[in-house]
């Protein structure tokens, strides 16, 4: 689960975080009076989405007047921000960030995430802050730093003074930096977040360390742990359909391809999705209704996959283990029935009652094609999609 910047702040500040100053707005009349708080004499106002990219796309303004703020929160609230993030049809700015401004001396980047390799938390530093560190590993790898931390000891302030290390940072500078390394750590581990990224982590020049910038991802499998954070979630920056998905905890990703799936397990769903591609065709969700889901998981499952307009056709592959394909096959009748059946639909069952889910399929009535094996399955509706072109 993503949160908004300003969310993320708020919660770096619990941990003692140094992060500027700065309010939340929701018009423009909001955005002034929070300038009016802060006071000063240079503001920033920050479209707030769920994705990267807003400086170079005019979601970020530094401003020097309570009405330059009025107009750049109006001008930004209710537009769609468009960065390489977000894709084409990028995202509608409901909130804007108005923050105080800061004197900015050097500009770094600090993150942390899960190294799934070792099974650590690790930390990624680079001197090249306020850029793409996708376009930094790229060009100049030798200018990121990367070390984990080992969970039997927890940070060390060793791990710090590597941080402030690869980033020149010595004296004073280099104590903030180890404190900011504990701070960081303890809040990704508490939160049990998956991602926290501060770019550009900055020094001012009256030489403190400030996060200027603040991305965070927490685990979704952790959230009943942090109601706190759960209450955070906004709704507006997601897939509709990602949404209703989550209801029934189902797990599922919109993609960009017209061949919809239904498939049980994630290693078998990524199969799926890869034959489909073998054949000259693109998926265009993963779903995975996990290994005990009831009937009415998969029929809801099945009418999200149908209220995408670009799904030209349906996959449905079911290896029956601890998931009966009695129980898949009825689901799929009944959504079938509830809500139409206007594209192709290929059904491959295997495993747990595979007779019987294939007797429900069959004596339903229902246009389905079925298949022997997942290479037939994807051949056939590959062919089927194109054929109806």
């Amino acid at each position: 689960m993503n949160i908004h910047e300003y969310q993320a702040k708020a919660v770096l500040r619990e941990f003692g975080a140094p992060v500027p100053r700065g309010i939340p707005a929701f018009s423009p009349e909001e955005a002034v009076k929070a300038a009016n708080e802060l006071s000063g004499s240079l503001w920033v106002v920050k479209a707030q989405i769920h994705a990267g990219g807003r400086g170079k796309a005019g979601g970020v303004k530094v401003v020097k007047s309570v009405d330059d703020v009025k107009n750049e929160a109006k001008r930004m609230l209710g537009s769609t921000l468009v960065t390489h993030q977000t894709g084409p049809a990028g995202k509608e700015v409901n909130r804007v960030y108005i923050e105080e401004g800061a004197a900015i001396a050097k500009e770094f980047y600090l993150s942390l995430l899960v190294d799934r390799e070792s099974s650590r938390v690790a930390f990624v530093v680079s001197t090249e802050g306020g850029m793409d560190i996708e376009k930094v590993a790229h060009d100049t790898p030798e200018k990121i730093v990367t070390f984990s931390v080992d969970p039997a000891t927890g940070i060390q302030p060793h791990h710090g003074r590597r941080v402030a290390a690869a980033l020149g940072l010595s004296g004073d500078l280099s104590k903030q930096a180890v404190e900011l390394a504990q701070k960081l750590y303890t809040a990704f581990v508490e939160k049990d977040m998956s991602l926290l990224e501060i770019n550009p982590l900055i020094v001012t020049k009256d030489n403190k360390i400030v996060c200027l910038d603040a991305k965070v991802g927490f685990d979704d499998n952790a959230l009943f742990r942090h109601p706190d954070v759960v209450a955070l979630r906004d709704i507006t920056e997601e897939d509709p359909k990602e949404v209703e998905a989550s209801k029934y905890d189902l797990n599922y990703i919109a993609l960009d391809g017209t061949i919809g799936c239904m498939v049980n397990g994630a290693g078998l769903a990524m199969a799926t999705m890869d034959i489909i591609k073998l054949y000259g065709a693109s998926p265009a969700n993963f779903l995975d209704v996990g290994g005990g889901a009831t009937k009415e998981k998969v029929t809801a499952a099945f009418k999200i996959i149908t209220s995408d307009p670009k799904v030209k056709g349906i996959l449905v592959n079911i290896f029956g283990g601890i998931m009966r394909c009695d129980v898949i096959a009825e689901g799929v009748v009944a959504a079938v029935k509830e809500v139409g059946l206007k594209v192709p639909l290929v059904v491959r069952l295997e495993g747990t009652n595979v007779e019987l889910g294939k007797k429900i399929i069959k004596e339903s009535g229902l246009n389905v094609v079925s298949a022997d094996d997942l290479d037939d399955a994807a051949q056939k509706i590959v062919n089927a999609v194109k054929g109806s072109k």
